[in-house]
């Protein structure tokens, strides 16, 4: 067939599919533009945040810090003579009075020795008295009966000594308080000045601390301290600030604070321990969370959402109790301030707050339902 007549033929096909790319075509074009434009007019979104209000409450001062609890007294018993242990008289955990026996350790040559200087000194006063009745007569110089007054009361001295040592036999508590630690079985020799118990007196609880030179005019004795121990999960101890170094460690710039405890019975000695004292309180201060705070290394500011968008606005702090912050400048009552969402906020930054969000959703499901009501009365 010859070329010109299958061009002929097929002419209207190609007429037909002209067509319609011409229709399709501008619809494909025109589609674009508007998107942009609906686009245009939505302008930014708006970022989800969560707020706070600022409130005004009570809000206290205070200095934390840790220590380790320690017995107000603590004694170490040793013995003060050798000898065989022949009787102890206490275990541990067992609690003990000051002048209360311990251990009895073998006291014979102790005995022996005190009844040899007491023979030695009843011997001595009836030769001074003699002596003294012959001075009277003029038969004995006054030189040998200085000699035999010294002889005497050096004779006293020893005779007074070995008494003592005798005593040393029989060990007692220097302190009440609770038996720590036993040293000693009985049948062991004991040495001079070996430790064999260590008595704690765990009825008055100190603790410790180095604080900063910067608190030295905050912190004076008899003021509130709160203890936590991590032994004791849940519970806290009242205690009050027994004595304050005034002096500062010129080495570590800290000076001493003790606090003083009652120890009834859970508090023990060797706790660690977590303390708060209180210096000062606010009954009404203006306070916001404290995660509400930028962290962005300057000067303290917060982002407070006005008419749907986020303003930054420096503030003054003072106080800082727990998890609360006092505002003492650019801030009022009622503020709502973006405690989550505010890393990415900038100013002006549109946002949405989560919480009204969900009381409106709540809202206008209230509102159906009351439509709905009143449409079937």
């Amino acid at each position: 067939m010859h070329k010109n007549s299958i061009l002929h033929r097929f002419r209207p096909l190609l007429a037909v599919a002209a067509l319609s790319m011409a229709i399709v075509l501008p619809g494909c074009g025109g589609g674009a533009p508007a998107q942009a434009k609906d686009d245009a007019a939505k302008g930014p979104e708006a970022i989800p945040v969560e707020v706070a209000v600022v409130e005004r409450r009570a809000i206290a001062a205070s200095y934390a810090n840790t220590a380790t609890l320690e017995a107000r007294a603590e004694s170490q018993v040793v013995a003060k003579t050798s000898g065989v242990a022949l009787e102890v008289l206490v275990e541990e955990g067992q609690y003990v009075r000051a002048g209360q026996p311990l251990v009895r350790l073998d006291a014979d040559r102790a005995r022996l020795q005190a009844a040899q200087s007491a023979a030695q000194l009843r011997k001595l006063e009836a030769n001074y008295e003699r002596a003294r009745q012959l001075a009277a007569q003029q038969m004995v110089s006054a030189n040998d009966l200085d000699q035999l007054r010294f002889d005497l009361e050096n004779a006293r001295a020893a005779n007074r000594l070995a008494n003592l040592e005798l005593s040393y036999t029989t060990v007692v508590a220097p302190i009440s308080g609770v038996i720590a630690s036993r040293d000693i079985k009985a049948g062991n020799f004991v040495q001079i000045n070996s430790p064999i118990f260590r008595i704690v007196d765990a009825s008055h609880l100190e603790a410790t601390l180095n604080v900063p030179e910067r608190e030295l005019a905050k912190l004076k004795p008899g003021q509130a301290v709160e203890l936590t121990a991590d032994a004791l999960p849940g519970k806290r101890f009242a205690g009050v600030v027994d004595r304050v170094s005034p002096v500062v460690d010129t080495g570590s710039g800290t000076f001493r604070v003790v606090a003083r405890f009652a120890g009834d019975g859970e508090l023990q000695p060797g706790m660690f321990s977590r303390l708060s004292i209180n210096y000062d309180q606010r009954a009404d201060a203006l306070v916001v969370p404290r995660e509400a705070l930028l962290e962005d290394g300057g000067e303290p500011a917060l982002y407070v959402v006005r008419e749907g968008t986020a303003s930054r606005v420096p503030v003054q702090l003072g106080y800082s109790d727990g998890g609360w912050v006092e505002v003492r400048s650019g801030l009022e009552a009622g503020d709502k301030v973006v405690v989550a969402g505010k890393a990415a906020l900038r100013e002006g930054s549109l946002v949405q707050v989560i919480g009204d969000e969900a009381a409106a959703a709540v809202a206008a499901k209230a509102d159906t339902a009351t439509d709905a009501k009143q449409a079937g009365n």
